[in-house]
């Protein structure tokens, strides 16, 4: 399959389509590196799709927003979660529904707190959001293409970043394995969350 991995310079995003990669042919997009894209910017989207062309499937693994305090002075701070994370990913759908061969697949990423903490009821919107998003448009999809989504939950390297405990963490490479599975299962419209191992 030709697949395209957006967010592929990213911790989860590079283990994705290095998985891809041992038995796909992947494209990798990002903010940076040979082939751009942003996604809060629908033109940057329609150019992306334009310079790749067709392809098989689309993996969205790029990270966007964080935590956002509801008493954020600035309402464009405190919505950038839902410009990138959310409007980006359905703004992608849309458009890469014309670039996806019969019978391909979308999937994108959500996420999760293992509970409630200060700043995360934007990410809690966003991501519900986007689920319910998934759940509902897949059955809209033509042509037998396919919509799903990864809940990642906290990925192992990023809690190291971080300076965290990392035991709660999964490994990238355990997380890219449940989107190789999405990529080349036969799931439609759901959301597939990865339990920390």
């Amino acid at each position: 399959m030709r697949i395209l991995v957006i967010g592929a310079t990213g911790t989860i995003g590079a283990a994705v389509a290095d998985e891809l990669a041992t038995r796909h042919d992947v494209i990798r997009a990002s903010r940076r590196g040979p082939v751009r894209v942003d996604m809060t910017d629908p033109a940057s989207l329609d150019a992306l799709l334009a310079e790749v062309g067709e392809v098989d499937a689309v993996v969205v693994a790029a990270a966007s927003g964080g935590l956002s305090p509801l008493d954020t002075p600035a309402d464009a701070d405190y919505w950038s979660g839902v410009e990138g994370k959310l409007l980006g990913q359905v703004n992608l759908v849309r458009r890469a529904l014309a670039h996806v061969r019969d019978g391909g697949s979308i999937t994108l990423t959500s996420g999760r707190f293992a509970e409630p903490v200060p700043g995360s009821s934007l990410g809690y919107l966003v991501n519900a959001g986007l689920e319910a998003f998934v759940h509902s448009a897949a059955i809209e999809l033509p042509r037998g293409l396919r919509l799903n989504a990864v809940s990642p939950g906290w990925v192992r390297e990023t809690l190291v970043a971080l300076g965290m405990d990392p035991a709660d963490g999964t490994p990238a490479v355990d997380v890219a394995r449940t989107y190789v599975d999405v990529v080349e299962g036969d799931a439609q419209g759901r959301t597939f969350a990865v339990e920390a191992r």
